[in-house]
């Protein structure tokens, strides 16, 4: 459901009224994203270049006078209520998983010192869940501005996206870099983001595809590990730069390291700390390189990146799977594909592949007959239209 058709689609009908009686006030809507190159370096202080797409979390919503927060998600036709007067009894802790995003986004607002009134909402959206495309960050960041609207109030960016990121770490338990939010927030059109995670420093850099594509492609494996594994692989990081801080005692992450003083000592780190530091820091200079491919338009130079990037994290970071490897294996044969490679926390969930315009038939026929014959699984497949960033619709 594109941004337009959501805003007509609760213009028009009744879904909003036949829950909460009357119309809705706003729609908020906030795209997911798919990581072109850049993975698992965002909580390292690195370098991600990712594109928001065309998938959305709406929230459609309006005020309400007293301080009660009224939410009903439409996919799972799930309702829950809270006041934000009662937060700090942390009675949230029981809620359920989606609900806690909006109590987690109110509950930091609100130690912000914003004063909030309550709203009745409803969620609504086909960012796919669980597939690495971020959905949960388009609903923590739709639930932040429906918030902000509902109240009137404003807030820049940069520090939106932080207390997005915090609401994943403090109320979900995920130990999330800043990318997905700052994404979905700064997302353009036509436009990769190339984003310093340390500075959150961006530029928007034209992708300049000319007959190429990208697409999409979900496993449809639930990724079940992703979030313990994501917390381990960045404590494994973090006991790296750890014991780097003996020759090196002024770094304060994995991004303050180059290559060449690392394999100087890279001997010094157990095995498995040493492969993922390695993958960060070879990943970070991929990115920078990769930017500078496609800024020289050298677009298979980008894709050798691309599949350069998925064998780091299947061989040294150790996030893929064998669904993962397979769908890249696949669309590696394929004349006209120039890179392909998993994206998000891994274990699961989706690749990003740039084909040929020429090439995207082929590529769907062959993924459907030899992923479901060898996965015993269909897949989802989509050609990514990258979009705009968050934004806020009134309706009329």
């Amino acid at each position: 459901m594109t941004l337009t058709h959501a805003s007509e689609r609760f213009a028009n009908d009744r879904t909003y009224e036949n829950f909460f009686g009357g119309a809705p006030e706003f729609i908020v809507s906030a795209p997911g994203r798919v990581n072109l190159i850049g993975e698992h370096t965002d909580y390292n202080d690195g370098y991600v270049f990712p594109v928001a797409i065309d998938k959305y979390v709406h929230i459609v919503a309006r005020p309400r006078k007293d301080r009660q927060v009224t939410l009903h998600a439409l996919d799972v036709d799930a309702r829950y209520e809270f006041s934000l007067a009662m937060l700090c009894d942390e009675k949230w802790v029981s809620a359920p998983t989606w609900s806690k995003y909006l109590v987690g986004v109110a509950t930091l607002l609100q130690r912000s010192d914003k004063t909030l009134c309550g709203m009745d909402a409803i969620i609504t959206g086909d960012v796919p869940i669980g597939a690495g495309l971020s959905s949960s960050a388009a609903l923590t960041v739709s639930s932040a501005l429906a918030f902000l609207t509902a109240n009137g109030l404003e807030m820049d960016k940069k520090g939106l996206a932080t207390l997005c990121q915090r609401v994943e770490h403090e109320f979900i338990g995920v130990k999330c870099g800043i990318m997905d939010q700052t994404i979905s927030l700064f997302g353009r059109a036509d436009h990769g983001l190339f984003l310093d995670c340390r500075s959150l420093a961006h530029t928007h850099v034209p992708l300049n595809l000319g007959e190429h594509v990208i697409v999409i492609c979900n496993t449809k494996v639930k990724r079940e590990l992703a979030a313990s594994e994501y917390n381990k692989r960045r404590a494994e990081c973090e006991k790296g730069v750890g014991i780097l801080k003996r020759w090196f005692p002024d770094i304060s992450s994995l991004r303050d390291v180059n290559l060449t003083d690392f394999k100087n000592y890279e001997g010094e780190l157990p095995e498995l700390t040493q492969k993922r530091c390695r993958y960060v820091l070879e990943e970070n200079a991929r990115v920078q390189q990769a930017i500078d491919e496609l800024k020289a338009g050298d677009l298979p130079a980008f894709g050798n990146l691309m599949n350069a990037s998925h064998r780091g994290l299947r061989d040294d970071y150790k996030v893929s799977c064998k669904e993962l490897d397979l769908l890249t294996e696949i669309a590696g044969g394929i004349a006209g594909v120039l890179g392909t490679r998993m994206t998000g926390a891994g274990f699961g969930g989706c690749t990003v592949t740039l084909a040929h315009r020429d090439a995207v038939e082929t590529l769907r026929t062959r993924i459907m007959r030899e992923y479901v014959q060898q996965a015993g699984i269909e897949p989802e497949i989509y050609l990514c239209t990258v979009g705009d960033g968050a934004s806020v619709q009134k309706v009329s």
